[in-house]
């Protein structure tokens, strides 16, 4: 399995900080943007659930396709959307192309829209 372009999530850093910490920088909305966008497509959504709970953690292309009644090149299109947006990676073996969630990515994600509840919220 391809590790490049892996990112190591510091909890302390500004990366991983939730939407109720502190106002997010530019370049960090730019990136939590495209991930939320490639993520606002059922499509892609459900793509991702299929690689990301799937046992062993990767997915051929081959086994996803049937699962929609959608063409393989519209389906490659979505996988390439997730793969641009720093979601999932993915190796050719063969003829065949695996697809994994990339370590961190939905950490992010999570660690994004974890506000702590106040008080006042939870009345």
């Amino acid at each position: 399995m391809s590790k490049q372009g892996l990112e190591v999530i510091d909890q302390d850093a500004g990366c991983c900080r939730g939407l109720a910490a502190a106002p997010l920088d530019e370049e960090r909305a730019a990136e939590l943007a495209k991930m939320f966008k490639a993520l606002g497509d059922p499509v892609r959504l459900r793509l991702l659930s299929m690689i990301a709970s799937r046992q062993g953690g990767e997915v051929c292309v081959c086994e996803m396709t049937p699962a929609f009644e959608l063409s393989q090149p519209t389906i490659s299109h979505h996988l390439k959307q997730l793969r641009q947006a720093g979601l999932i990676d993915c190796e050719r073996r063969g003829t065949w192309v695996y697809y994994w969630v990339l370590p961190g990515a939905l950490d992010q994600l999570a660690a994004f829209l974890n506000a702590p509840r106040t008080a006042e919220a939870g009345a």
